[in-house]
């Protein structure tokens, strides 16, 4: 694939445009949610190193998500910036090479890594440090060569799997001790829903140019006209979800509010429905997806707060 050589110097928004900041909240929530979920003193400082090694992780995954997609060819296929979906473009646009994104991509893991030792050290287990080496494996495997889970119809089993259970677990666990426990699984679930539909929606404007390159999603099995159908199980699984840990009483009635998201979940399913062909309206679509998730995360991570922290060391 042909690199641009002439580069314009880079600002911060370069930086920060690279690591798609606006998806941090798909692992900073749920981690939290998982954090602030156990009945118990909250241990402050180990929380914030879990969630520096969570955060740092999926930035390295994001970047190397770009650098994997730029030398198989798909981000090349349509070098437009779409801002939610078809990566951030920027070694498209010669502002950062593809050895950038590795050395980024390496830099931000060394951090989550450092993280991760660290807290393995004050919790005393070492196995910590295997749990986050099948995160980076299936972080990395994501993407990148030889199993490239994301071309292969498997990347959305993966998101939901990172992005829902693991982390909210893993936020419990850092809390209690206890893994797995059941509460933290059922908990995660309206994550991992909401955080695959962003998925699968910013998936429906890039499937004419994935498929060029042999890159098969979940849309590649319903087809575009139809992909709504989906979209529309994932968000009523999400919502489901909520209902059903309100009636096993790991939510309180508070968290009936995060049904408001239904407005713009709504809205988003008729723009997948009626303007599939059209990137400009699916813009809007995955931007309404990522609010369905930032007010339910927000919501109910309101809701486990509330009473529960009461101790900080």
């Amino acid at each position: 694939m042909a690199h641009h050589e002439n580069r314009t110097t880079p600002g911060i928004t370069a930086y920060l445009r690279a690591l798609r900041l606006p998806f941090a909240t798909a692992s900073i929530f749920p981690f939290l949610a998982g954090s602030f979920l156990p009945h118990s003193a909250f241990r402050g400082i180990k929380c914030m190193l879990g969630l520096g090694a969570a955060l740092f992780t999926h930035l390295a995954a994001n970047l190397i998500n770009d650098y994997a997609d730029s030398k198989s060819g798909a981000d090349w296929q349509d070098v437009n910036f779409y801002k939610f979906f078809g990566g951030s473009k920027l070694i498209q646009e010669g502002v950062f090479s593809e050895k950038f994104y590795l050395r980024f991509a390496i830099a931000c893991g060394s951090f989550a890594t450092l993280c991760v030792i660290l807290l393995a050290v004050l919790l005393s287990n070492a196995s910590i440090v295997i749990f986050y080496g099948i995160i980076v494996f299936l972080g990395f495997s994501y993407s990148h060569k030889p199993l490239q889970f994301s071309y292969r119809r498997m990347g959305e089993f993966i998101i939901f799997i990172l992005f829902g259970p693991t982390l909210v677990m893993g936020g419990y666990f850092i809390q209690t001790g206890k893994f797995p426990a059941i509460e933290s699984f059922l908990v995660s679930l309206p994550f991992a829903f909401f955080t695959t539909a962003i998925l699968f929606s910013n998936e429906i404007p890039d499937y004419e140019t994935d498929i060029k390159v042999k890159k098969f999603t979940w849309v590649s099995i319903t087809g575009k006209s139809s992909a709504f159908i989906l979209y529309g199980v994932l968000m009523a699984a999400g919502f489901i979800s909520i209902a059903s840990n309100i009636a096993r009483g790991n939510l309180s009635l508070i968290s009936l509010c995060s049904y408001l998201a239904l407005v713009p979940a709504v809205k988003a399913f008729s723009i997948l429905k009626g303007h599939y062909n059209d990137k400009v309206q699916l813009m809007r679509s995955s931007q309404l997806t990522i609010g369905v998730q930032v007010l339910t995360s927000i919501i109910m991570i309101i809701d486990i707060i509330k009473g529960q922290v009461h101790l900080i060391y």
